[in-house]
């Protein structure tokens, strides 16, 4: 069972446990201390070998109730997390005076947890858990996340480990997925395959189905007739009314529409310079998809929309950022990491920030208004395989006035750790200019970027930037959360949830609320965050060095 008040993990003695040792239940932050609360995973029947070559991806998906609301959420309430591409993003902060927070070192305690273990036996019915509650009404948060040839949908808010369902694919192996919480026909989940097909489901219908395939599914891209290259990731256009993107393991990526046929004939013209970055549009109004953005040589290993669906962003194996205007089909700007592929990249809430992580271990913070990279965090062993903005995170010592704005993100990689970053706008400095050879740069605050004296014209691509001219920045809390790879992370208002390769998912539940949770969790949330401790003046400050 899961005791939430000390944060520790007990299983019964009766089940074979592999502890897992120097993890902890717990990890300290100067806003206090997050601590599991519970962990999903798949049945134990999944053998080790039987995941292949997929990388486990997560979505959160919100179903509302029917009929839906006609006003909007305040907060985004669907999430993606993977390897490849998170649309969780963050909001604009105020902050107070209070400076950028250095290392915080050593989560104390020496209790471990049960790794991959199971408790108790899991039988075939696993999947149909959901249709013996006769309370399902359709609503509520789920995961959904993919192991092997398998879909697995788990409620969030429940504690038990087993999925509440599972889909399985025979061909082909699904590699992501994107949850469009505002979908109007129903029709709200993606599934790319690593065959290149695409289906869209509804989630509710899935739930309500008894069976272990997908149900009442549209198919796009069927058997690869558009292109047979391997889904690597795909997400709704936000206010696109069923519009989606899917990009692919050869580069490209294609615009469909969801109201027309998925066997709709479509054909595109032979790609002239696979250098360059080309659109080509459906012959036939019937055609789906509609359209092909040609964008780079070989895999696009992440994609993101900006929170109002204005920009993408790509990553790719060639190591680039690329910002695009969706609307206008037009690169925006973009630049190269340091070393080997970009991974993963994520948006903040307001669209002033991009964060990317790849296979030089570091975490790049791109500015759109700077068209460049303003700040990199190192902090990471090995390759950087998600990032995501803390949308729900706020400075805890804000005082409102807005002389300052920090942004909260987090990384995760594949030295199987967790690192929570402050970004505080002010502290950011960055070279304007750089004088004759030996001749030192002059500096100027990230407030006064329209200063910079040669903003890079739209459309350039460009080399990464030495080191010495872009701020370095430390985490603020470093914790090894699982004993294997890490692929994503979600941040949600109560909790931070990571996942691994292998499809094992923990949540870690925020400061202040999994000591309440014995409550009704939702008369929690208004005002745990609130509460935060005001940690700043225990902790050693320092600026972002050089």
């Amino acid at each position: 069972m899961i005791n939430t008040a000390n944060g520790m993990i007990s299983t019964s003695s009766s089940s074979t446990n592999a502890q897992s040792p120097g993890l902890k239940t717990y990890f300290k932050t100067p806003d206090g201390r997050y601590k599991l609360h519970y962990e999903k995973t798949h049945p134990s029947g999944l053998l080790h070998y039987a995941h292949g070559k997929t990388v486990t991806q997560v979505t959160l998906a919100h179903l509302k109730e029917k009929p839906a609301p006609s006003t909007p959420p305040a907060a985004p309430s669907s999430f993606s997390a993977s390897s490849g591409v998170r649309s969780a993003a963050a909001r604009l902060l105020g902050a107070g005076n209070g400076r950028a927070l250095s290392f915080v070192g050593g989560n104390g305690g020496s209790k471990s947890l049960s790794g991959n273990t199971r408790i108790g036996s899991l039988g075939a019915s696993s999947s149909s858990n959901l249709l013996s509650t006769t309370n399902f009404d359709g609503k509520g948060t789920y995961l959904i996340f993919n192991v092997g040839d398998a879909i697995f949908i788990s409620d969030l808010n429940s504690q038990d480990k087993d999925p509440i369902k599972s889909i399985h694919f025979s061909n082909s192996n699904p590699v992501c997925h994107a949850f469009d919480l505002d979908a109007k026909d129903g029709h709200d989940l993606l599934i790319g395959l690593s065959s290149g097909d695409v289906y869209s489901v509804s989630l509710r219908q899935q739930l309500q189905d008894v069976g272990k395939k997908l149900v009442g599914a549209q198919h796009y891209n069927k058997d690869g007739s558009v292109n047979n290259s391997r889904c690597t990731s795909t997400a709704w256009v936000p206010g696109g009314d069923g519009t989606f993107v899917v990009a692919h393991a050869d580069g490209n990526l294609y615009v469909y529409e969801k109201s027309k046929d998925g066997a709709g004939d479509s054909s595109f013209p032979v790609i002239k310079d696979q250098t360059q970055f080309s659109v080509a549009h459906a012959r036939y109004s019937k055609s789906n998809p509609i359209a092909r953005w040609h964008i780079c040589q070989g895999s696009m290993n992440g994609i993101a929309f900006s929170t109002d669906g204005a920009y993408l962003a790509t990553v790719g194996r060639d190591g680039y950022l690329r910002v695009f205007d969706y609307s206008k089909e037009q690169l925006i700007c973009g630049g190269k990491s340091y070393y080997g592929a970009l991974l993963c990249c994520s948006w903040s809430m307001d669209g002033k920030y991009i964060l990317t992580g790849g296979e030089d271990d570091l975490v790049q913070v791109w500015s759109m208004e700077d068209r460049k990279v303003v700040a990199w965090g190192e902090g990471h062993n090995s390759w950087v395989s998600g990032v995501a903005f803390d949308s729900y995170w706020s400075s805890p010592n804000s005082d409102g006035t807005g002389e300052s704005v920090v942004y909260r993100f987090g990384s995760v990689g594949q030295d199987t750790q967790l690192l929570l970053w402050d970004l505080e706008v002010d502290e950011i400095v960055v070279p304007l200019r750089r004088g004759p050879p030996g001749g030192s740069p002059t500096f100027s605050t990230g407030s006064q970027s329209a200063h910079w004296d040669s903003v890079c014209p739209v459309g350039t691509l460009q080399p990464a930037p030495s080191m010495r001219d872009v701020p370095k920045l430390s985490p603020l809390v470093a914790h090894r959360v699982h004993t294997e790879p890490l692929s994503g992370l979600i941040f949600t208002q109560e909790s931070v949830l990571t996942v691994c390769r292998e499809g094992h998912i923990k949540i870690w539940m925020r400061p202040g609320i999994a000591e309440n949770q014995s409550g009704n969790s939702d008369t929690v949330l208004s005002t745990s965050l609130k509460e935060k401790q005001l940690f700043s003046s225990k902790v050693s400050s320092s600026s972002y060095k050089q």
